[in-house]
C-alpha cells in the first residue's frame, strides 16, 4: 500500500537516538517522550501521529494513534505500537518492561500548555523536564546524510533562482511572480511546508518583494517583511506591480526531503542607482568576512559583533539588517528540518559553531521608502571556515 523510496536510514535514526541519550544520561533523565513532528521526524524517520518513549537504556517506542501502517512503512524503528490515547502510554511501556520514569523529558519549547497539562497527570508520579535545547544541539551538526540531502536542496534553489527572469516582466505584481516561482519550485521538487519552531513564526515559500514594499516591516523575526496581500499573512508578496529600476528581492527557502536551504538574490528591471549597487556589493564584503571567520569554536555571537562592526564600518550600520526599532539583531540561522534551528549567529549568543553545523548567512540593508539588497546563502561549517552551498549569481541581476 505505501511505497517510501526515501525512508530515512534505520542507521542514521538510531545514531541521532544515541546522541540524545548521552545528553539524557549526563542531566540523570530517564526517558524522552517526543511529541513534534520535526522531533518525530529527525528521530523516528515519520510524522503520524505519535508518540515516540527514548527511554535511556533501551530500545525506543514509537507509539501511532494515525496512521500506524503508514508509520511502519516510514519508520525503522524496532518497536511500533497502536496507541488509542496518550492515557495509555504507561501500561504501553510496562509492556516493555519499562518503569514510568522519575524524570521524563519532553520538548516544552513546543508543547502547548493543554497538552503538558494532559502529561502531567498521566505520569503523575515523573517529574517533567524540559529538553528542547538538548534535541536542537543533537540537531545542529548534520550528519553525512543530512549534508548530502541539503546539498541537493541547494543545488534546487540555485536553478530555480536561475528560473526568475524568465519571470519577471515589468507590470507584473508580486503576488504573480510570487505563484509563478512557486510554481517553479514545486515543480522542481519543493515540499510546500516550510517548518519554523519559533511560536508563532510562519512562511509561505518566502519573500518576493519589490522596492518600497520589500522595506516594510513585519511582526516576523527576518530583516525583511512585506505588505502582503491581507492582514491576516502580515508578511510577504503583495497585489504592488513591480516597476523598473527598484531591487526585487526574491528570498526562497528550499525544502526538499525534509530538509530547508535558504537563498536570496536581487533582481532588477533595468539599472538600478549606483548607492544601491554599492550597497549590495558592501554586503558581499560582509559575507566575504564572514565566511573566513565562521569556524569551530567561535562564538555565534561574536560572528555577529564581526559582521556589524564591519557594516558600520562601511557606513551601513544604520541600515543594517533592518531599520530603527524594527532591526533584528541576527545575521544568520542554523537550517535543517526547520527554518530557525541552532546556531543563531545573533546579538550576545555564547553558543559555539561545530563542524558540520549548516547555517544561512543572510546580510542584508533595508532602506524605508526604496528597499532591500544584500544577499543569503546557505552554509556548512568547516575546519577552515564556512562551506558555500548555494553558487547562483550573487550579483545584481539586471534584466
Amino acid at each position: 500500500m505505501f511505497n517510501i523510496e526515501k525512508a530515512v536510514p534505520k542507521s542514521e535514526l538510531y545514531n541521532r537516538i544515541d546522541k540524545l541519550k548521552s545528553f539524557l544520561d549526563k542531566k540523570n533523565i530517564e526517558g524522552a517522550l517526543i511529541v513534534q513532528n520535526s522531533d518525530l521526524f529527525y528521530f523516528a524517520g515519520t510524522i503520524q501521529q505519535s508518540h515516540l518513549y527514548i527511554p535511556v537504556d533501551g530500545d525506543p517506542v514509537l507509539m501511532v494513534k494515525k496512521n500506524i501502517d503508514r508509520a511502519r512503512a516510514e519508520s525503522s524503528i524496532g518497536h511500533i505500537v497502536p496507541i488509542a490515547s496518550p492515557g495509555k502510554i504507561p501500561s504501553i511501556l510496562k509492556d516493555y518492561n519499562y518503569n514510568i520514569p522519575k524524570t521524563l523529558g519532553m520538548e516544552m519549547d513546543v508543547v502547548p500548555a493543554n497538552n503538558y497539562l494532559k502529561y502531567r497527570s498521566v505520569f503523575d508520579k515523573s517529574e517533567i523536564v524540559d529538553i528542547s535545547h538538548y534535541i536542537r544541539t543533537v540537531r545542529s551538526a548534520k550528519s553525512d546524510y543530512e549534508i548530502g540531502i541539503l546539498r541537493e536542496a541547494a543545488k534546487r534553489s540555485d536553478r530555480l533562482a536561475e528560473a526568475v527572469p524568465a519571470f519577471l516582466d515589468a507590470g507584473i505584481t508580486e503576488i504573480e511572480l510570487a505563484g509563478k516561482i512557486e510554481a517553479k519550485a514545486r515543480e522542481m521538487g519543493h515540499q510546500g511546508i516550510i517548518r519554523m519552531r519559533l511560536w508563532g513564526s510562519e512562511l509561505f515559500y518566502g519573500h518576493v518583494m519589490s522596492g518600497p514594499a520589500a522595506a516594510v516591516p513585519s511582526f516576523l523575526s527576518s530583516p525583511t517583511g512585506g505588505t502582503s496581500v491581507t492582514p491576516a499573512v502580515a508578511q510577504g508578496p503583495g497585489y504592488g506591480r513591480i516597476e523598473g529600476n527598484v531591487p526585487v528581492l526574491v528570498d526562497i527557502a528550499f525544502a526538499y526531503d525534509g530538509y530547508i536551504t535558504d537563498h536570496t538574490r536581487i533582481f532588477s528591471l533595468g539599472e538600478l542607482p549606483e548607492d544601491l549597487v554599492k550597497a549590495h556589493n558592501a554586503m558581499l564584503e560582509v559575507q566575504s568576512l564572514i565566511k573566513n571567520r565562521a569556524r569551530p569554536s567561535v562564538k555565534a555571537g561574536d560572528i555577529y559583533s564581526a559582521a556589524l562592526e564591519h557594516a558600520d564600518s562601511l557606513g551601513y550600520g544604520e541600515f543594517f539588517m533592518g531599520y530603527g526599532k524594527d532591526r533584528v539583531r541576527f545575521v544568520g540561522h542554523g537550517i535543517g528540518i526547520e527554518l530557525d534551528e541552532y546556531p543563531f549567529l545573533a546579538e550576545d549568543q555564547k553558543f559555539e559553531l561545530q563542524k558540520n553545523m549548516t547555517l544561512a548567512l543572510e546580510p542584508k540593508l533595508i532602506f524605508p521608502g526604496r528597499g532591500v539588497v544584500g544577499i543569503e546563502n546557505s552554509f556548512i561549517v568547516t575546519d577552515n571556515g564556512l562551506e558555500q552551498l548555494t553558487l547562483s549569481d550573487e550579483n545584481i541581476i539586471v534584466l
